[in-house]
């Protein structure tokens, strides 16, 4: 992928600059089950933070605080130092708070391209989005060649590239990648996180919640470790690569 995608927000230096995203001491869950507990956490610009951890650690639950699809309980998320923590989802969106949901959750029905278009729901220019929609399929191949197949139709590995698509049409400033890996072919495992990893390199903020530890912190500029809901080890993604506990019980090394 040579093209730059978006236009990202340029980075600014200086200790009074305060994170694209700030997590204090959030906590939220289901009913009395508390699934993420007091965490606390940023995210500077143009960084891809991951967080890894088992299934049922709390990663999707913290996710969905931070896109407000999930009421958090306590705590609070900031968005360039701005208390966003009420803020509807919508609004977030407006923002350039973009998320790819787990599981993909692309429209069935709808056409490939359609699916692309309500991605750009708050753009107004018809050309940009004309221009965004050519710059999805440079980077997807296959979604220009199946552009008017129901999405349905797609195998799994399309179906996920088309919601990386979908949410890049909103040009994020924050993108948040929910489990891209999940369900997927180790070749197509590779060329989902590839991509990411050059959305980093364009200076795309990234938060991307993997199961596949290795696979995330390889190419993470930062990393956290989340158990039971509570944040327990945290660093750059090769120190945490290196982690002996980590090794033990997330690679299998």
């Amino acid at each position: 992928m040579r093209e730059t995608l978006v236009e990202p927000a340029a980075k600014v230096s200086g200790g009074d600059t305060p994170p694209l995203l700030e997590i204090r001491g959030l906590s939220a869950g289901y009913g009395r089950i508390e699934a993420v507990r007091n965490v606390s956490l940023t995210v500077a610009r143009g960084q891809l933070v991951a967080l890894v951890g088992a299934n049922g650690a709390g990663k999707t639950t913290l996710l969905r605080a931070i896109s407000g699809v999930h009421r958090v309980s306590g705590g609070s998320v900031l968005f360039e130092g701005r208390d966003i923590t009420r803020r509807q989802p919508a609004e977030r969106v407006r923002l350039g708070i973009c998320q790819v949901p787990e599981g993909r959750q692309v429209f069935g029905p709808l056409s490939v391209a359609d699916n692309l278009l309500l991605g750009a729901f708050t753009a107004c220019d018809r050309r940009l989005v004309a221009d965004d929609m050519e710059r999805m399929y440079a980077l997807f191949p296959i979604l220009k060649q199946k552009a008017a197949q129901a999405a349905g139709t797609l195998s799994g590995g399309q179906q996920q590239m088309l919601a990386m698509a979908r949410a890049l049409m909103g040009r994020p400033r924050l993108l948040l990648l929910d489990e891209p890996s999940m369900g997927l072919a180790p070749l197509l495992v590779e060329e989902i996180l590839a991509a990411v990893d050059d959305l980093r390199r364009q200076g795309i903020t990234i938060f991307l919640i993997e199961q596949n530890a290795q696979a995330a912190l390889s190419i993470a500029d930062r990393g956290h470790v989340i158990e039971s809901g509570k944040l327990v080890l945290s660093g750059t993604g090769k120190e945490l690569l290196g982690n002996e506990q980590v090794r033990k019980a997330y690679l299998g090394i």
